[in-house]
C-alpha cells in the first residue's frame, strides 16, 4: 500500500473511532446527569427499552422491507457469472469467512447496496441499471465497496449509532410533556419550568447528535472506497470512474422515479439525488468534479461525502 494511503487510513480509522467517542460519550454523561437528577422514574426505563428494542426489531426486518421496496431478488448463478466470480474473489480477498449472497434489484437507478443482519445473513445488492451502464471493472470496484461495508460492520454500527440520538430525543419529549402536565408539587417548587427547559434542551442536543451520526455514515463511505481500492485490482480508478458515471446516468432517470427510490438513500453507494451533466469523457468529468469545491453546509446533512471529496480521497490510492 502506497504511504499516503496508510496515512489516509489512519487518519480515517482515527476519526471514526474519535466520532464515535464523541457520541457514546457525550450521550453517557447528559444521560447519567438526567437520570440521577430524577431519580430514575419507571417511565424512562420503559422509554430507553422501548426505542431500543425498536431499532433492533427495525434492524432485523430491514432485508424484507429493502427487498419489498428496491423489487430485490436472488441472482442465480448462472445470471452474470463474471459477476459471482468477481464476489467470490473480492470476499476471499476481504478475509470473509462467508461470502454474501449476490442479490439484483429491478430498478433501472444505477446504484449498488449492502444490508444484512446475522439472523438473514449479508447481502450485496446491484441494481439492473448498475449493470447495464458501468463496465465490469467498475462494477468489480462498486462491489469492493459494497464488501467493505460488510466487513466494516457498517450495517450495524449505523443502527447502534442511531439509536443513541433516538433515545435523547425521546427522553426529551417525556421530560418536556412532563414539564407541562406534571404534578402539582413539582410545579410549586419550579420543577415543571426546570423540566420543560431540560426537555427542550434534549431534543437540541438529539439533532446536534444527528449531525454526529450523518459524519460518522460520510466516514464509513469513505472507509469503504478505501477498501475498494486496496482490494480490487485498479480499484481507485476504477470506482473514481463508476461513481462519476452513476451519478450521470442517474441525471436521466426521471425526477419522480428517483424520488421513490430515496426512502433508504443511506443504503446507496451514491445519494440518487446527487447527479451530474457529462459533456466529456469519464477521465475528464472525473477530473471536472475533484475540482469543485464543496459546501460545507450541504455536506454537513448529507449521508455521503461531496463527489469531489469522495473522489480526491481516493487519489491516495493510486499509483
Amino acid at each position: 500500500m502506497l504511504p499516503k494511503a496508510k496515512v489516509s487510513l489512519i487518519r480515517l480509522r482515527a476519526a471514526m473511532l474519535g466520532t464515535l467517542a464523541a457520541i457514546i460519550g457525550l450521550a453517557t454523561l447528559v444521560l447519567m446527569a438526567i437520570l440521577t437528577w430524577l431519580g430514575v422514574p419507571f417511565s424512562i426505563y420503559t422509554i430507553l427499552g422501548i426505542v431500543v428494542a425498536f431499532h433492533i426489531l427495525q434492524w432485523l426486518i430491514a432485508p424484507y422491507i429493502i427487498n419489498a421496496i428496491y423489487r430485490v431478488r436472488p441472482l442465480q448463478t448462472h445470471e452474470y457469472p463474471w459477476l459471482h466470480e468477481a464476489l467470490s474473489r473480492i470476499s476471499a480477498t476481504s478475509g470473509l469467512s462467508t461470502k454474501p449472497r449476490l442479490m439484483l434489484a429491478e430498478i433501472d437507478l444505477p446504484n449498488a447496496f449492502a444490508y444484512g443482519n446475522p439472523i438473514t445473513g449479508n447481502f450485496v445488492a446491484v441494481t439492473r441499471g448498475l449493470l447495464s451502464t458501468l463496465p465490469r471493472e467498475e462494477v468489480e470496484a462498486v462491489i469492493g465497496h459494497e464488501v467493505g461495508h460488510i466487513k466494516h460492520k457498517d450495517v450495524m454500527f449505523m443502527m447502534i449509532i442511531s439509536i443513541i440520538p433516538a433515545l435523547i430525543y425521546y427522553i426529551g419529549y417525556i421530560l418536556y410533556y412532563s414539564g407541562w402536565f406534571g404534578s402539582t408539587s413539582r410545579d410549586q417548587r419550579g420543577g415543571g419550568a426546570l423540566l420543560v427547559l431540560i426537555g427542550v434542551g434534549l431534543m437540541v442536543l438529539s439533532f446536534i447528535l444527528n449531525l454526529f451520526v450523518f459524519y460518522f455514515s460520510r466516514l464509513r463511505e469513505y472507509y469503504a472506497d478505501s477498501h475498494a481500492a486496496i482490494s480490487v485490482q485498479n480499484g481507485a480508478r476504477n470506482l473514481q470512474r463508476g461513481l462519476v458515471r452513476i451519478m450521470s446516468a442517474s441525471r436521466r432517470v426521471r425526477k419522480e422515479k428517483i424520488a421513490s427510490y430515496t426512502q433508504l438513500k443511506a443504503l446507496f453507494i451514491t445519494d440518487p439525488e446527487v447527479t451530474v451533466r457529462s459533456y466529456e469523457d469519464v477521465d475528464a468529468l472525473v477530473e471536472r468534479i475533484k475540482a469543485e469545491k464543496p459546501s460545507i453546509l450541504m455536506e454537513l446533512f448529507s449521508t455521503h461525502p461531496h463527489p469531489a471529496k469522495r473522489l480526491r480521497h481516493l487519489d491516495a490510492y493510486i499509483t
